[in-house]
């Protein structure tokens, strides 16, 4: 197993109607995270962070959409190159528009030798276009951006995007997704296991579903966790909180599942935001999120 880990933050909220999450990464290296991994036995490299552009274009449709895009292009840049050093890329947010630039970077460094499976653990779904988005807010776009379905702004930097396959993408918890975003992720046949399956099934079945998904005909599997996956109870530090979510024991188990797989390639961590937080509760979640997907364990 890979034990060189590569730390990238983005700090972030221009992607978000609500502010502060731009502090998230910082929330989770205070908890810890850097000497969790390094307890662990793994070279840790903390690449730092990256800062958007003060000021940038927008409009109705994509609001600050010259801010998400060129942020989204420097972490795709990060990643490659960490991917290059041969390193496993661990993305702290920020909202959740930062995912257009790591998985983007992520199947493009693979290409070549296969497809990537991307389970995305989130109560959105985050397959809105600029057709369909009732907000304007672009952290609700990166997974139909990444899949091919828009928009491409978000993922194309010039390099020619290699598009992740649907068939090896899951999305796990939703609970609040758009008419329309539902719509499209019907029609592109995305596989979503809701929090309805989870509560019919239990996390257990819903995650051996999703990690083989996620696994079939590809190199491995890129993370990408939305802390209000969880119910605000356990984490209540996020922007978009919608009640009724996983529990804690639900969101460590998914990940450890992940660990146990041995299919991790890269993570992204998003969504904290310290503002909203009570004494750090959603950052150390993150943190020990972060540490048991790559194998820390109770015995």
């Amino acid at each position: 197993m890979n034990k060189k880990l590569d730390i990238v933050g983005v700090q972030i909220d221009f992607g978000a109607s609500e502010k502060g999450v731009a502090m998230g990464p910082t929330a989770i290296r205070y908890a810890g995270v850097v000497h969790g991994l390094e307890h662990m036995n793994y070279d840790v490299n903390d690449r730092g962070d990256i800062i958007p552009l003060r000021k940038g274009a927008s409009r109705p449709d994509m609001l600050a959409y010259e801010q998400v895009i060129d942020a989204n292009h420097r972490l795709y840049d990060e990643v490659y190159d960490s991917l290059q050093s041969g390193r496993i890329p661990v993305v702290l947010g920020g909202d959740h528009s930062i995912a257009a630039g790591s998985i983007s970077a992520v199947s493009k460094f693979y290409e070549d030798k296969g497809p990537i499976g991307v389970i995305w653990i989130d109560a959105h779904g985050d397959w809105n276009d600029n057709k369909t988005t009732e907000t304007g807010n672009m952290h609700g776009m990166p997974y139909s951006a990444v899949c091919g379905y828009g928009p491409d702004e978000m993922i194309d930097y010039g390099q020619k995007p290699h598009y992740v396959q649907v068939k090896n993408c899951v999305q796990v918890g939703a609970r609040d997704v758009d008419p329309l975003e539902a719509a499209r992720m019907k029609e592109a046949g995305m596989n979503t296991l809701t929090i309805h399956d989870i509560d019919k099934r239990g996390m257990f079945e819903v995650m051996k579903d999703a990690i083989r998904i996620a696994s079939e005909g590809t190199v491995g599997i890129h993370l990408s966790f939305d802390v209000d996956a969880v119910d605000p109870t356990y984490a209540p530090g996020t922007g978009t909180p919608v009640e009724g979510g996983l529990t804690s024991r639900e969101a460590f188990l998914a990940v450890e599942m992940i660990a146990e797989s041995g299919k991790l390639l890269s993570m992204d961590m998003v969504e904290v935001n310290p503002i909203l937080d009570i004494e750090n509760k959603t950052g150390k979640m993150a943190c020990e999120l972060i540490l048991a997907a790559f194998g820390k364990s109770v015995y």
